[in-house]
């Protein structure tokens, strides 16, 4: 098998404006953006001499130090799937791990396997990173580096990231370019919705399995199918099947991507009509290097929602009210009935950004911690900005702001932040980072397939 020649695939990086805890529990949405950031994958044979049998499958991330991983695979017997090994066993190898690759690796060609019979051949993947999922050295931002994927001379786990949503987007891309690449057109074609509902659902179970738990899944869904309203899937769906090597995993798996199995619908919600940008405006990130840990604030707001129900429930549900009001907004002014000063959709970000304090002084978990409101309010003063938000879980990352599409706009906001300094959390020995807006833009499409000549070409570079 690999019998399609070279295949490049992209998915996009995400940002989740509006539904940031929200989107973990079923009763609500989440409004995620697609973002232009994209992680892109590119898949070859690995050419073997006569007689010479390989069962090995390499990944290489060239921007990054010691980034290749080498995995031999093997069919697991009683249907149990393809178990997939890490081959250098050197002394640092937990260094080097790569769950997510390892986790998608395993779960895809099982899945494979179970289509089109067990003869994988052996592949070399590269992936490539947009720059923009990466605090940007100074050689970037001013336009002295000319390549198009900047080449970070640190290890990955060094590299300080500005939380667009990689593992989502390198897990889709992943599964997306295996197969396509092993794969007849007959079986999948990234084109077409049935495809593209199955790749999301194979992704989604990777992912929960690289992370080692089932997250609400609407970084997979944007990277899947761009920007959305998302409601996501029961955690049930995706918390009872085998491992990749145990007896029935392949067929538990083949019964989830397709869904064949009994009782358990994949009830994901995904409305793609439902968001659109109006034209004029556009969505920016500003970088605040700092991050945050995600996890650890995620268990608190939802210990806080578990002691004291009637107060996280009334300030969810006016979210949830504000956050629909917000996509409604959106669709309105897109198709040309709101005023022309954008004074609702400004409304709209005020009532949320209200909401987000103040389920962060009663969560005590800082959302929207005092540093973030000092820079978002400076942002908000600058003419042609209509609003803004801490995304997703909040914290640290970056923050995104709605703008109005114009030069004047972005010199106004780039001379802001040219000599901002950010507060951190108090704990950190600088007295403050840098602020930096980055290139991204929303962006409306999701996976696709891209033209493997030209990432050959940009690999001569490295």
């Amino acid at each position: 098998m690999g019998h399609n020649g070279p295949v490049a695939v992209s998915a996009p990086g995400k940002v989740l404006l509006a539904g940031g805890y929200l989107a973990l529990d079923r009763k609500y949405t989440g409004l995620v953006f697609g973002l232009d950031a994209r992680i892109h994958v590119l898949i070859q044979d690995i050419p073997t001499s006569n007689g010479i049998v390989l069962n090995e499958i390499t990944v290489n991330s060239p921007q990054f130090l010691d980034a290749v991983w080498e995995y031999g695979y093997r069919l697991a017997e009683r249907d149990g799937g393809i178990e997939v090994t890490h081959l250098r066993a050197d002394a640092d190898l937990n260094l080097n791990r790569n769950p997510f690759i390892e986790t998608t690796l395993s779960y895809v060609l099982s899945y494979i396997t179970s289509l089109a019979g067990p003869n994988i051949t052996p592949s070399a993947i590269t992936v490539l990173a947009d720059n923009d999922y990466y605090s940007t050295p100074a050689d970037i931002s001013n336009g002295s580096s000319k390549r198009r994927f900047h080449k970070f001379a640190v290890p990955l786990s060094k590299a300080p990231k500005t939380g667009l949503g990689s593992s989502a987007a390198l897990v889709t891309a992943v599964t997306a370019a295996l197969l396509t690449y092993y794969l007849p057109k007959s079986k999948f074609d990234l084109i077409t919705n049935t495809s593209k509902r199955r790749l999301h659902n194979l992704a989604q179970a990777a992912h929960c399995a690289a992370q080692g738990k089932v997250g609400s899944g609407f970084d997979v869904a944007s990277a899947v199918y761009g920007t959305c309203l998302y409601r996501r899937f029961s955690p049930a769906l995706l918390t009872s099947h085998a491992e990749p090597g145990v007896p029935k995993f392949a067929s538990e798996i083949q019964d989830i991507v397709e869904e064949n199995h009994h009782g358990l619908r994949w009830d994901t919600e995904i409305h793609k009509d439902a968001v659109k940008i109006p034209k004029g405006l556009r969505l920016i990130m500003c970088d605040v290097s700092c991050g945050s840990k995600t996890p650890g604030m995620v268990k608190q707001v939802l210990s806080w929602r578990k002691e004291k129900p009637e107060e996280a429930n009334a300030i969810w549900d006016d979210l949830h009210a504000a956050n629909e009001a917000l996509a409604a907004e959106f669709k309105n002014a897109a198709e040309g009935g709101s005023d022309k000063n954008y004074t609702k959709l400004s409304e709209c970000f005020t009532h949320i950004r209200k909401l987000i304090r103040l389920m962060s002084e009663k969560s005590d978990v800082p959302i929207e911690p005092p540093a973030q409101t000092e820079l978002l309010d400076a942002c908000e003063k600058v003419p042609g900005v209509i609003g803004g938000v801490v995304p997703g879980a909040g914290g640290y990352d970056a923050i995104s702001l709605l703008i109005e599409d114009k030069a004047e706009t972005i010199a106004g906001l780039e001379k802001l932040l040219s000599g901002w300094r950010f507060q951190g959390d108090g704990q950190s020995t600088e007295s403050g980072g840098k602020v930096s807006m980055l290139g991204v833009r929303e962006e409306m499409e999701g996976v696709k397939a891209e033209d493997a000549k030209t990432y050959l070409q940009w690999l001569r570079e490295f």
